[in-house]
């Protein structure tokens, strides 16, 4: 019978209405966090790898234009800027408490910061000859496209990895984390 549960079951442990062992529990309470930040992370690869891959005018073959294309390709901009804004905002400072790789302000502020900065000074030149190329499409070249990318490939997902390795349970634990305070962190 649905929401019915037989307190005699091993797996019912009385909380949130969970089917799972305590194992299980404490599993997904300290691999909450870098599950969710991976997801994310996943669509920007998953983006900026689909940029990448139809620059060369594969664009054509999916029924797009130049300009639909170009227009789609913002899109990773604005994800990651969006993504990077949130997180800079309300999650950084929660975890810099015990983890100084999100710290900012300090002499030198945290790794994920530095990556942040690193990411969109590239982002700001891909913004830029993509709104050059919507603006003249005579200036789209595939291979500029594509090196520019090329520009913060490496510090992107060297950032991405990171970040979702930073947030999982061994480097919340060593940093001090208890589950119930992992639990308040919004995400």
């Amino acid at each position: 019978m649905p929401g019915k549960h037989d307190e005699n079951d091993p797996r019912w442990n009385g909380w949130e209405g969970c089917l799972c062992t305590r194992n299980e529990l404490m599993r997904e309470g300290w691999f909450r966090l870098a599950t969710h930040m991976d997801q994310f992370h996943n669509h920007f690869r998953y983006e900026f790898n689909r940029v990448y891959t139809l620059a060369d005018g594969g664009f054509h073959k999916e029924g797009m234009s130049l300009p639909r294309f170009l227009r789609e390709a913002q899109q990773l901009s604005h994800h990651l800027d969006m993504h990077h804004r949130i997180e800079e905002a309300y999650i950084f400072p929660i975890l810099a408490k015990k983890m100084p790789q999100f710290k900012a302000g300090a002499r030198e502020q945290g790794r994920h910061l530095r990556s942040h900065k690193a990411i969109h000074a590239g982002l700001d030149k891909y913004d830029e000859y993509l709104k050059a190329c919507l603006a003249d499409s005579s200036k789209f070249n595939p291979a500029t496209l594509r090196e520019i990318l090329d520009g913060f490939r490496e510090v992107l997902f060297t950032h991405l990895d990171e970040e979702v390795h930073d947030l999982g349970a061994e480097s919340m634990k060593a940093a001090g984390w208890t589950l119930e305070e992992l639990r308040k962190i919004p995400m």
